[in-house]
């Protein structure tokens, strides 16, 4: 088959590697890629949020198969715009992509499901929203109703913060995706991740994964997209994955059907667990990130077949195998990330660690440079491996990073404590 993966970050790169290891992968393109992708995949500059130009480019190279990596092509109609023209896509519609894409649709869904989640009120006027805040107090949730890279989200310890975020949102802060206001209880316990592919019928559990946001050791700093994961979540036991799926996941998508959207692709569950009960945090319409990461390490060849027979509608004849070990991903960041940062820093030693499929560092915001290798993003790399055990992961992914010589790069030094200890 020839496949185009349409991203460029570490989800990407991971999704990448783990076709390259299925025969069954004739030719890979990467748009727009990045310079890990590049050692392993041809890489192509087109503007993935144009429907029509992916199309034509899938087209003029003879694509069997569209994997498409972040929420923003599927939130603009990307999938229907391949399924349009006949060409096989994994991923959502736009009206499906909704339930990331819109907060408020998927607290509907989850209503008319009878999916467990936060209670919860929508505004689209700031000084109901504030009187709102201001009735419940803190802890509680602000969030945008649209899509905001990943920072349309603020879990407000008091009531200061709360009605500061109320007021950014409604000022323009995170545009068009701050024009509605979802307004959430605060809900306690451990969260996980649960994802599940869909072929719109069939719905098959493929892993679970824990990640941290906060860009410091011990969960301190600010919010970020994900400073490392592992994978499996202890938390999710397969009882509480079994209730996940009859109480959220089958409701939801039987919803979709209903409504006449059905769902295509990895939905990704996120979770809060709280003594064995799962409730729904959010949706997301495409694999985390770093939880791809972990995912595609344990999966390795059969995600491509996974994957396609969800394209296809025949994921009732999947079975995913797993072996019995963990993964860890370390996420690589440059010093000032999630604020401003600098690009352009050399990051040296990459050419001297072991790739394998027990360790790989995938890369995310990187370029090639006359030989060099620089810094592009403000997470930039992923070192990740799996092992027998999630302490022998670990080690060997901070091995890796311990022979990266990067000095303007940064990373958490505790990744898995819940698990393992700091």
């Amino acid at each position: 088959m020839n496949i185009l993966i349409l991203g460029g970050g570490g989800r990407e790169h991971a999704l990448a590697w783990a076709t390259m290891q299925n025969p069954k992968c004739d030719k890979l393109i990467v748009a727009p890629g990045n310079a890990g992708i590049a050692a392993i995949a041809e890489c192509a500059r087109l503007d993935i949020l144009d429907g029509t130009a992916v199309t034509e480019f899938a087209g003029d190279n003879a694509i069997d198969l569209v994997i498409v990596g972040p929420e923003a092509p599927l939130a603009a109609g990307v999938a229907d715009d391949l399924r349009a023209a006949g060409i096989l896509v994994f991923g959502p519609s736009k009206a499906a992509a909704r339930l990331e894409a819109s907060k408020a649709f998927t607290k509907e869904i989850c209503d008319a499901a009878g999916a467990p989640t936060a209670a919860y009120a929508r505004f689209t006027d700031a000084a109901a929203a504030r009187a709102h805040v201001e009735r419940e107090g803190a802890p509680i949730v602000i969030k945008a109703d649209g899509l905001a890279a990943g920072k349309g989200v603020i879990v407000a310890m008091d009531l200061e913060t709360a009605l500061a975020a109320v007021d950014d949102m409604f000022s323009g802060e995170f545009g068009a995706a701050g024009a509605e206001v979802v307004i959430e209880a605060f809900m306690t316990g451990e969260e996980a991740s649960f994802f599940v592919l869909c072929d719109g019928e069939t719905a098959l559990p493929i892993g679970t994964a824990q990640d941290h946001k906060r860009a410091f050791d011990g969960d301190a700093g600010p919010n970020t997209g994900g400073m490392g994961a592992y994978s499996p979540a202890p938390v999710l036991s397969d009882e509480v994955a079994a209730k996940t799926m009859e109480r959220i996941v089958k409701p939801t998508l039987a919803e979709m059907v209903r409504r006449g959207t059905p769902y295509q692709g990895v939905l990704y569950v996120g979770l809060m667990i709280e003594d064995g009960e799962p409730r729904l945090v959010e949706y997301n319409v495409r694999f985390g990130d770093p939880e791809c990461q972990v995912l595609m390490l344990r999966l390795g060849a059969q995600a491509l077949d996974l994957i396609h027979a969800a394209a296809e509608g025949r994921l009732a004849e999947m079975k995913v195998n797993w072996a019995e070990d963990h993964a860890i991903t370390v996420v690589m960041a440059a010093e000032g990330y999630p604020g401003a940062y600098e690009k352009g820093t050399e990051i040296r030693g990459l050419d001297e660690l072991v790739e394998s499929s027990f360790e790989m560092c995938f890369h995310a915001g990187t370029i090639a440079d006359k030989g060099r290798i620089l810094a592009s993003g403000g997470r930039v790399l992923n070192a990740t491996a799996r092992g027998p055990s999630l302490s022998e992961a670990r080690e060997r992914a901070y091995a890796m990073i311990d022979a990266i010589d990067w000095p303007e790069g940064f990373c958490r030094r505790d990744i898995g404590w819940r698990v393992l200890g700091g």
